[in-house]
Formats: C-alpha cells, structure tokens, sequence
C-alpha cells in the first residue's frame, strides 16, 4: 500500500468474501489493497471517506445498444456512457445493431471503435453479429477482440440485421463453437410469432398476446438442442419466460453449456400496471404478468438466472407512438438499472451483494472479463460505484442522461442513489457533473 495514491474508505464495503468496513488501496489504476476501515493512509495518497454509504464495484452492462454510427439521434456512445457513469455502470458491451453499419465484419468493427473511442466516458467493448452470411467473417471478428456474436431467431426490427432460420443457426454455431467462441441469442420463434393473434392500436393487452410465451420457449429448446448437439457455448439473452425455465435447468442438468440473462424491466413493471397507449413500456419480448415475474425472481435467487442486464434499445421520442404495433420496441434504462432493481430486490429480502453478483461480478465473468472487472478485490481494475442506498428519488426524465429522456420508470420512486462513480481511480461523475471521457476500448482476451 506504500505506494498508492488514493484510498477510499467505507463501513460498507461489498467485497467477494462480503460486506465489511475497508480502506481500499489503488495505484495506477488497480486495487492493490483492500485493508481494515482503520488503516494508516500512506504519505502522498489522498483519502475519500464516503461514510457509510456503500461502495460496491462498478457495474457491468453487456447487453446496451448505442446505436453509433449511423442512427446517432437514437443514442451515441457520448450519451449512453455519461447515462451509464450517472448509474454506476463503468463497463459496457455495445450491441452489433442498431448502428449503421452494424458490427458485422472486422471493418465495420474499425468503424464502431473509432467513432466510440474519443466519447467513451465508461470502458467499451462489443459484440459482433451473426448474420446469415457472414458465417465467413465470424472467426476473423473473434480474433479482433468481439466478445461474441448476437443472433436473432426471429426478425429484429430493422432490414440490415436479419434473423436466422435453424440451418443458418447451426452453420453459425457450429463456426463459433470450432473457435471457442459465445453466441448470445434473442430466443423467439418465428413460427410462434406469426400464429398468434394480430395486434395494432393502443391496447397493451393485445401486444402481450401477440409476443407469447411459446414462442421465448420454444426458441429456447432449439437453442439448447443445437449447443448440445455442437458443444457450444451458448447465452440466453433477456429471459421474459418463465415457462422457459425447466428447459434451462434440465439443459445444464446434461451439461449443456447455457447462460441466461434477464432485464430490470422484467424484474421491476409488469404486464398489469402498463397503460394503453404507453410504449415507452414495449419491448420485445414483452413485459410480462407479476406472476411470471415472481418465477423470474426465484431463477434469480437459485441461479437459473446468471445476471441482470439493461437491454438499453432507446429511439426518438417520435418513435414511440401510441400504437403498439408501430411503436419502437426498446426499453431506455442505462441511468436507472441500479436502483431499479436494488428498489425490488430489497422489498424481495434480498441484498446488495445478490445486486453486485447479478449485475457486476457474473456479467464480467460471461464476457471474461473478471480478471479485471466485477470485484473490488487486489488486481481488478479500480472501478466503483458509490450508493447510498436507503436514499430515495422519483424518476424525472429531465435528469436523465439519454439521448432521448423516455422512460418507462418516469414518477416511480426508487432506492438507492449513486453518489459518485469511479473509473480505474478516477472519480468520472458525481452529482450530475461529469468528467471528460476516460473510458477504454476493451477487447477479448485470448
């Protein structure tokens, strides 16, 4: 600890061995210490005592669309990364779409880091996309440092992004699985989609239906088969179903290897209290019934559910019409991920060490990311979050640090606030303030 420059002090300190009083140490940008609270700061380093609020390690989003290049005016890596900072999130993984060009070869790749690296506020990192042909691109993407590849099995909203059938699925799973690689995958089925009943106009009933649960589940179980069948690695992206949740845990129970997210949409609004003509509220899959959200916490709590994640897909406030089946699907919820689900999980019985290992530690850990992120232990980066978090606020979309101030969360009232957030020792936001953008361009590991 000689030779740090900083320590920072809590009661509360959320470590992988617990909660403690600590003086944590960092130098050059690392842990290098993680002392009793009553430690002796060396000569040189300065202290930030914050108290008794709670220091937890900055969060890690995997599953954020920025949407730039290309349709900057739904979001920009300028926006998104101070909206992360604001919420405690210090490492986020960009989406291949809705950028122009989406992140579908090593070239297109160039173009996303070059526009991202002078307006990172947080570190960045990206997946690739797995489109039906671009089986060709997909090794030469992974060994440019893509954490993984998205596909869609149903279509994805936008005409440069086309989902795939299951013989283009198994070319491009059986391709990613031959280098070791991840496909992380919107499960919908097609087929599913197109029998249920049609919907338009404002009724939030009608969309529910025409999003069924089958149609998460059965995608789910072509998914699984196809990993086993290939031995791949394969992850679930935002789990809305809970009917999908037997498959899950029989599918491990062979060995499959399967990972799965959820949203705190999911986790925190439900289908009942969602009004006609709000689509700041739609996605895809849906928001679904407190019943369903019930089981989707229990996976949380047994670990059928790895990690919580924000499936931040804004657009322009134009975009979100009153009619449900015109309206952008996508959920704007970067700035507020943090006490959304600390509001619902607390009420739940659970803790913020459960809120730390589903949003930071297991999200670092899917990306591989956790001999740097997801921890305040000695040799990860030093990236925290301040909260305090018996301190509430209510949602006021003029606060919020999008692009574009929509949000489903507007007049809810939430625990936790985040004082400050801290990015490899440096304090990047606190108080509405920000810093110039310190974020770094992260790739994966070999």
């Amino acid at each position: 600890m000689s030779d740090a420059h900083l320590v920072l002090r809590s009661t509360r300190v959320i470590t992988p061995e617990g909660t403690r009083p600590a003086s944590v140490a960092v130098t050059g940008g690392t842990i290098t210490a993680v002392l009793p609270h009553d430690a002796q700061v060396p000569s040189g380093a300065r202290l930030e005592d914050v108290g008794d609020d709670v220091l937890l390690p900055g969060l890690v989003d995997t599953h954020v669309h920025v949407n730039d290049p290309g349709r900057t005016e739904w979001e920009g890596f300028w926006t998104a990364t101070r909206a992360a900072a604001a919420g405690g999130i210090t490492t986020l993984v960009d989406m291949p779409l809705n950028s122009l060009p989406p992140t579908t070869t090593v070239a297109h790749l160039r173009t996303k880091r070059a526009v991202a690296a002078a307006k990172a506020h947080v570190d960045v990192g990206f997946w690739g996309g797995a489109l039906p042909d671009n089986v060709k691109d997909l090794r030469a993407l992974h060994e440019a440092g893509v954490f993984g590849f998205k596909a869609f099995l149903s279509p994805s909203g936008v005409d440069e992004f086309p989902h795939l059938d299951q013989d283009q699925l198994a070319r491009s799973l059986a391709e990613i699985a031959g280098f070791g690689g991840l496909l992380i995958v919107h499960a919908e089925d097609p087929d599913h989609l197109a029998a249920a009943p049609p919907h338009g106009g404002p009724r939030y009933a009608d969309f529910l239906a025409s999003r069924p649960r089958d149609a998460e589940d059965t995608a789910v179980a072509t998914l699984i088969a196809q990993a086993k069948r290939l031995h791949a690695r394969v992850h679930v992206l935002h789990l809305s179903s809970s009917d999908a949740l037997p498959l899950i845990r029989a599918a491990r129970a062979e060995g499959v290897r399967v990972t799965v997210e959820t949203c705190p949409h999911y986790l925190t609004l439900t289908a009942e209290e969602v009004p006609d003509g709000a689509s700041e509220f739609k996605c895809c899959p849906p928001i679904r019934e407190s019943a369903n959200q019930d089981l989707l916490w229990q996976a949380l709590a047994d670990g059928t559910i790895d990690c919580v994640v924000t499936d931040h897909s804004p657009s322009t406030a134009d975009l979100k019409t009153d009619d449900f089946a015109t309206a952008w699907g996508g959920i704007s919820g970067l700035q507020l991920s943090l006490p959304a689900v600390w509001t619902e999980a607390r009420r739940r019985g659970h803790g913020l060490e459960d809120v730390v290992r589903w949003m930071s530690t297991r999200t670092a850990e899917l990306v591989g990311l956790d001999h740097r992120k997801g921890a305040i232990a000695v040799g990860r980066d030093a990236d925290f979050a301040v909260l305090a978090p018996d301190e509430t606020f209510t949602v006021d979309p003029a606060a919020l640090q999008h692009r574009n101030r929509v949000t489903a969360y507007a007049g809810r009232t939430l625990s936790g606030v985040v004082r400050s957030t801290w990015l490899r020792g440096q304090r990047i936001a606190a108080g509405g303030e920000f810093t110039e953008p310190k974020g770094q361009l992260l790739s994966r590991t070999p």
